[in-house]
């Protein structure tokens, strides 16, 4: 039994078989109706979805959570982190690299009264997406040279792939035995 109906069949009408037209006939028509979902009926599935989650209970949070998340991330527009930086973490003398985010705003900064208020994300290893939000006093961070790709990876790499680094002062380093 074949899988498309002889009528179907672009054989027929061109007289041979070409191989791969039907795969082609596929992604045009896909591309087509991929076009005109994602104008009219792709827009109203996505506001029958959010309809329907808004009188979900419990995944109204998660989903609202996730999608400002996404939203947040894919907007490019937004900056993302703006530099590298050192931090003690979790506790004086143990240091961590951390992602600087922004100034401190809203009610965290209200409330805290401090107007040099850090908002600095610690990734976790070796997976950077999950971590730890902390708002720290502007003196209470170092900011490294190297770029946030650079920091990444050696987050990702558990510290095996360390980024160059030119030291500004190489004659007072010493060689150690």
């Amino acid at each position: 039994v074949p899988w498309i109906p002889e009528l179907y069949n672009p054989s027929i009408y061109l007289g041979q078989n070409i191989p791969g037209f039907g795969v082609l006939i596929f992604l045009i028509f896909t591309s087509i109706v991929g076009m005109i979902t994602k104008g009219f009926f792709g827009v109203q599935l996505v506001k029958i979805w959010e309809r329907l989650v808004e009188k979900t209970p419990v995944f109204r949070s998660v989903y609202s959570a996730l999608k400002q998340i996404v939203e947040t991330v894919l907007n490019q527009a937004s900056s993302s982190f703006q530099k590298a930086c050192l931090i003690e973490y979790p506790r004086k003398g143990v240091w961590a690299i951390a992602f600087i985010a922004t100034e401190t705003r809203g009610e965290v900064a209200a409330k805290i009264k401090n107007n040099g208020l850090i908002t600095v994300f610690v990734p976790t290893t070796p997976n950077p997406t999950s971590g730890f939000l902390l708002f720290l006093p502007r003196k209470d961070v170092i900011v490294l040279d190297m770029n946030v790709e650079s920091a990444a990876k050696l987050v990702v790499s558990a510290g095996l792939v360390t980024p160059p680094f030119k030291s500004v002062n190489t004659k007072s380093l010493k060689k150690v035995n």
